[in-house]
């Protein structure tokens, strides 16, 4: 019998999607490293939230809340806003799958800046879309040459503010100035992941109760310590947020997860803290590393982006310190191959940084 030649292929384009490279987590030479690649907090999680997550064990045999209505009653009651118009999925970066699904298709187009999360490429190729690179000046979002990029095919813009690897963040004038000239056919999402550590910082909540083209991401894998549960959640506009349940899966986020999500949010002493104590090391370790020559812009999260004469020293840099047990993030991915990312550690961690950094000679 003659053998059947079956040739099973993917939809078009899809083998073209990059794959999304993480931040470096271990190094041959060491077993004991100190990772500073993926801007977790170093404090982990709060006691609250830990305990929330033991206190589910004998609950592992039944299905989760596909509704999430505690976690969305909590986030809701935290930043005052409408828990109805409050949808939550595995890390932020569900929802952008999420946008990207309902929102942008083949011949639609997805606009973000240069030096942008990956994945809102990735998620806008994987769905057949166009993503459009905007550039920025000086490493900070342009507003004016957002606009200049969107076309009648423009269905999504995506920016980050602050932004990720950058650090650095436009003003709310400039976001309002956006919101009010995109097209009507365009959704605006703003992504709030690091937004918590700015001190009484809006990332566009309130603006949302007054346009409807406004749409904000934000995460519980930064501030709140919860990165390995994938729990993020979004806010707009109740036809956005109507659309984008129809693609949820119905137990996306587990009971672990939504419960630890749950006290996390809640013990907002733990957050003030860990926001403090980031402010003081990260502005520490910016000062340090000017001291030796290294430059970086003012950042606004958890991490510095710190930028060297050429993309041989950032790379001869990077081998050093992993040859030393140091894991950094090399930005090549993100068009910043004369740089590296360094998340803001513990100050055990900064000053172990610091001090082989300065053993450093090209």
């Amino acid at each position: 019998m003659k053998k059947l030649d079956r040739k099973i292929k993917p939809r078009p384009g899809i083998l073209k999607v990059p794959f999304y490279v993480a931040g470096a987590g271990s190094t041959r030479n060491f077993t004991d490293i100190i990772k500073l690649s993926s801007n977790e907090n170093p404090r982990g999680p709060s006691r609250q939230a830990i305990n929330a997550f033991l206190s589910v064990q004998k609950e592992l045999g039944t299905y989760p809340d596909s509704n999430h209505k505690r976690l969305r009653a909590a986030i809701g009651q935290i930043n005052n806003i409408d828990e109805n118009r409050i949808i939550c999925g595995a890390g932020s970066d569900e929802i952008i799958h999420f946008l990207c699904q309902c929102y942008a298709g083949q011949g639609d187009e997805v606009i973000h800046t240069e030096h942008a999360f990956l994945m809102y490429r990735i998620y806008a190729l994987a769905m057949g879309a166009t993503p459009i690179s905007v550039p920025e000046i000086e490493r900070r979002a342009e507003v004016s040459n957002i606009l200049k990029a969107c076309t009648k095919r423009t269905k999504l813009i995506f920016l980050a503010n602050p932004n990720n690897p950058t650090g650095t963040l436009i003003s709310s004038k400039e976001i309002m100035e956006l919101v009010d000239s995109i097209p009507r056919h365009t959704l605006l999402v703003l992504d709030g992941a690091y937004a918590e550590y700015i001190e009484d910082f809006d990332p566009g909540l309130k603006l949302v109760d007054k346009k409807s083209n406004l749409f904000v991401l934000r995460t519980f894998s930064k501030i709140h310590g919860l990165a390995s549960l994938r729990v993020g959640w979004g806010y707009g506009s109740a036809d956005v947020v109507n659309a984008l349940m129809r693609v949820k899966g119905p137990f996306n986020i587990s009971s672990a997860a939504q419960e630890s999500a749950i006290a996390a949010i809640l013990d907002t002493d733990y957050v003030k803290k860990c926001r403090l104590e980031n402010i003081v090391q990260r502005d520490k370790l910016a000062n340090e590393l000017k001291k030796i020559g290294i430059s970086s812009d003012h950042s606004f999260g958890n991490f510095i982006l710190m930028r060297f004469p050429n993309s041989r020293i950032a790379t001869s840099v990077n081998a050093f310190l992993k040859e030393n047990g140091l894991i950094v993030r090399n930005m090549d991915n993100y068009g910043l191959r004369s740089a590296l990312r360094v998340t803001v550690g513990t100050p055990s961690d900064c000053k172990t940084f610091l001090d082989t950094l300065k053993k450093y000679k090209e």
